[in-house]
């Protein structure tokens, strides 16, 4: 079908289904030799097909993929709730943290996985992340939370232990509130780590520790290595010479440095400065570059929220590798000096490449093939990210990207101008990159103009950039995602009486925020959105228990602002219609929280919809969920502005208005 139709009808292949298929997210990836002096590439695949189940997934030096973890075993870490390094590979076995127990395994190919850390009385007690095998590989360093009985906050430390089990874990390095990137020397006789404290959160302020190791794992003197005050390092690992390699943003933006055992002072490597080698470690495991020969390094590098590949020489030149990336999620190298790299382009989705210097690249896991009943989607339903820098509040210059509606053969009438879809990233301390991405094409296909915002406080624009929000969240947000429709809507690009905005998480905060506190969207969508700032500080888990603390101020000291703040005091505020989706195991934001703001519509009579999805945490994982949210969801847009979609959707039950 061609031609000229309403915005929002145009039936479309990009479906919620393909969207819940094409969401494997993968992580990774790691390199070893096998016994006979091959390489193998191994990642990691979280699949909402499979319930959300995490596998482990071997490429073999002969081209053959195969799973390696058998069902029930997930690799998926609790710990700080968003988890990350669940998983590393050793000499002859891979170590994976398991979602439903969250004891550390060990797992030899072709055999069981054997548990090396004791269960607990009560579910999650002890989790496990971040972890790394001695050079001698009897040893396994990793990140250990543990969990009280009695309520109080979790104890976080790095502890040692023994590959074959044969003891229980060991703390090598405690007494701080947090401890990430536990990494040994190549000779094993350093262990370095990072730490920080409360209220900071490692994006702000970390120090990186380095200390002496002797006979089963007795830690020397410990050295603060780089960091404090106003330095946000991260990203540390060891180079094969014995140099400590880590990202530090002292200049402004995050650069790679180094240190010797013996040395003073830490030395920069690189000196960007109007890009950076550093992404906020939300999870664990981030590290943004790899060594290959002679000391070379490999690095990601973030400009303006979009990704690159770089070579970085000894003395600190840094060339740019050719590669289609836009965004790279983990890169390794292999004995040849090729790099493996977790990447995505502007075109394609996640991908698993092997990147030789010579500029071949050889695809380990290709990106998926979007297909529906008749074959391959054409590319032309595809809609490509433009770059948008605008205007805010007080002349401050913010980044977006544009979507613009795009449909193969179909196009909307003469007089019609598109509906806007307002998307802001969670976080917020993170961003969004210019990415094919599936849940923005499910709307572009049908005709929705989508504007992905980079408000200030997002991250691959520098620190002082990303300190925007700092005491401002609730407000630079807001008026970047107002800006940004207002300016779409000014230039004639969308239709200014038909713009929604959605965001989940901290980007749902936004939602409700923009909602109460302005007149510019006529619908909103908030994803486990927050909606009551005391209820989040008093209510969420160890990792974020302080981040209010930055971003609106200490409490109780700055109550009067959290109320002032907070959507859920604002409800009068609200004149147009809100769908709620949100999942019942959610520790990061809790459901009281969506369910006060479902309260405060329906005391007010204002339009609105509900979904609670059951056993769903932060986050959609699980295939039908993934769709009905969609589905409903494009269902609410038709209520509200008046078109009926081509899809055929289930209403959602109990909603208020919007028959």
């Amino acid at each position: 079908m061609a031609g000229d139709q309403p915005y929002g009808t145009w039936p479309s292949p990009i479906s919620a289904a393909l969207v819940a298929a094409g969401g494997v997210g993968i992580s990774g990836p790691a390199v070893r030799q096998d016994a006979d002096g091959q390489t193998e590439v191994w990642w990691a695949e979280l699949r909402p097909s499979d319930g959300g189940r995490s596998v482990l997934v071997r490429r073999k030096a002969g081209g053959a993929c195969e799973d390696m973890l058998p069902a029930p075993y997930s690799a998926r870490s609790r710990v700080h709730e968003y988890g990350g390094g669940a998983w590393c590979l050793g000499q002859s076995a891979v170590y994976f943290s398991n979602w439903d127990d969250q004891q550390l395994y060990r797992l030899e190919p072709g055999t069981d996985p054997v548990a090396l850390t004791p269960g607990t009385t009560q579910p999650h007690q002890l989790r496990y992340a971040d972890m790394c095998e001695s050079a001698d590989g009897e040893w396994l360093v990793a990140v250990q939370e543990s969990h009280s009985d009695d309520g109080s906050e979790a104890s976080n430390e790095i502890v040692a232990i023994p590959t074959d089990g044969s003891a229980p874990p060991r703390v090598v390095a405690s007494g701080t509130d947090f401890v990430s990137a536990p990494r040994l020397s190549a000779d094993q006789r350093w262990l370095s780590w990072v730490r920080w404290d409360h209220p900071k959160m490692p994006w702000d302020s970390t120090e990186l520790c380095a200390a002496p190791l002797f006979e089963d794992f007795r830690v020397g003197n410990v050295q603060v290595v780089s960091g404090g005050s106003d330095q946000a390092v991260h990203g540390a690992n060891w180079t094969a010479d014995g140099r400590l390699v880590f990202s530090n943003d002292q200049s402004g933006y995050w650069n790679l440095h180094q240190w010797r055992p013996g040395e003073q002072a830490e030395t920069a490597i690189t000196s960007l400065d109007d890009a950076e080698i550093g992404h906020p470690p939300w999870v664990f495991g981030i590290q943004q570059w790899t060594e290959l020969a002679n000391g070379r390094l490999a690095a990601v590098v973030t400009k303006d929220a979009a990704d690159s590949l770089a070579l970085i020489e000894n003395d600190g030149r840094v060339t740019a590798i050719a590669s289609p990336f836009v965004a790279v999620a983990g890169l390794a190298a292999t004995p040849t000096d090729e790099l493996v790299v977790v990447g995505q382009t502007k075109i394609d989705l996640t991908a698993v490449v092997e990147l030789a210097p010579s500029g071949h690249r050889f695809d380990h896991r290709p990106a998926d093939t979007l297909s529906d009943d008749n074959g391959p989607i054409d590319p032309r339903w595809f809609s490509v990210a433009e770059p948008f820098d605008f205007e805010s509040a007080g002349g401050r210059q913010s980044h977006a990207f544009f979507y613009r509606p795009t449909g193969h053969e179909l196009s909307g009438p003469p007089d019609e101008k598109p509906p806007l879809i307002v998307m802001g990233h969670g976080g917020p301390t993170s961003h969004t990159a210019p990415v094919l991405g599936l849940k923005i094409q499910y709307w572009t296909s049908r005709g929705f103009a989508v504007v992905d915002v980079n408000y200030g406080g997002s991250t691959g624009f520098g620190r002082d950039y990303r300190q925007l929000l700092n005491d401002a969240w609730g407000i630079v947000d807001v008026e970047d995602c107002i800006a940004a429709a207002q300016k779409l809507a000014a230039d004639g690009k969308v239709d200014g009486s038909r713009m929604a905005i959605r965001g989940g998480s901290a980007g749902g905060f936004t939602v409700l925020a923009a909602l109460t506190g302005s007149d510019v969207f006529s619908a909103g969508t908030s994803l486990y959105g927050v909606a009551d700032l005391e209820a989040l500080a008093a209510d969420t888990h160890k990792f974020e228990s302080r981040y209010l603390d930055g971003l609106i101020g200490p409490y109780p000291e700055a109550k009067s602002i959290y109320e002032e703040r907070s959507p859920i005091n604002h409800t009068d505020g609200f004149s147009c219609p809100l769908l709620v989706l949100q999942g019942t195991e959610d520790e990061i934001v809790p459901p009281n929280q969506s369910e006060a703001i479902v309260a405060a519509l329906a005391d007010k009579n204002i339009p609105h919809a509900a979904i609670y999805f059951e056993g769903e945490q932060h986050g959609f994982r699980k295939a039908e969920n993934i769709i009905r949210s969609l589905e409903a969801e494009l269902w609410f847009y038709g209520r509200v502005f008046g078109f009926a979609p081509a899809d055929d959707i289930e209403p959602v039950a109990g909603a208020v208005g919007l028959s």
